[in-house]
């Protein structure tokens, strides 16, 4: 983790000064970092390339500008996608100087270097990730859901204590769940918000949850 005052972070893979080489990421998947920005904080324009992306807004709301021209408000329920491709300059603040924003950063390698930068932003209310699976992110974009360019798709759910969700996963894949929120059992494994594990040596994927809670699965080709 890391805390710099206006931000408290928190790293599942290496990153920054954290540095685990046993945990570089996971298949495609190489960061995801829960974030809590105070009110009026923020990252000032800096640069990326040859990377997928997603912030996921848990709370409050997040101020975009690219160097694309994009300029959004990323709201809680709100999920944006940035290709930074060949490059792109971009900064993201807390939208609000009375709130905190609460957001997760999550990066996935591209497919191949050298994409054009691209930017797009959905949102995805409470009602459709209650108790199911809601795809969110996928490399065709089907269902509604964001474009990544790497076989990748993402869900979100939400679930109530005593609630559950599975998903299969194929041949060829394995799985990473991360929670966001509350607390969720995996396959027989608790988690607790902050939490993330692989799946990777099973067909099938079971969360229940022990509270109100939030959580992301990832189903990717390893």
């Amino acid at each position: 983790m890391a805390d710099f005052g206006w931000l408290d972070s928190r790293h599942s893979f290496s990153f920054g000064q954290y540095f685990d080489p046993d945990h570089m990421g996971f298949g495609p998947l190489r960061v995801i970092n829960e974030d809590r920005v105070a009110p009026g904080g923020g990252f000032p324009t800096h640069p990326h390339k040859d990377m997928e992306i997603i912030s996921y807004v848990l709370d409050g709301a997040l101020a975009h500008k690219d160097s694309t021209g994009v300029g959004s408000i990323v709201r809680a329920g709100d999920v944006q996608r940035m290709s930074a491709g060949t490059g792109v300059r971009h900064s993201e603040y807390n939208a609000s100087d009375r709130a905190p924003a609460h957001f997760l950063q999550i990066w996935i390698l591209p497919e191949r270097e050298g994409l054009a930068p691209g930017y797009e932003q959905k949102r995805f209310g409470p009602q459709e990730k209650r108790g199911r699976l809601r795809l969110i992110a996928s490399h065709d974009g089907r269902d509604g859901s964001l474009t990544i360019h790497q076989d990748v798709d993402l869900y979100a759910t939400l679930l109530s204590a005593g609630e559950s969700v599975s998903h299969q996963v194929a041949p060829g894949r394995a799985a990473w769940v991360q929670v966001a929120r509350g607390h969720v059992m995996v396959n027989g494994e608790r988690l607790e918000a902050g939490d993330g594990i692989a799946v990777s040596e099973a067909d099938a994927i079971r969360l229940e949850g022990r509270d109100d809670a939030e959580a992301l699965v990832f189903d990717m080709a390893i």
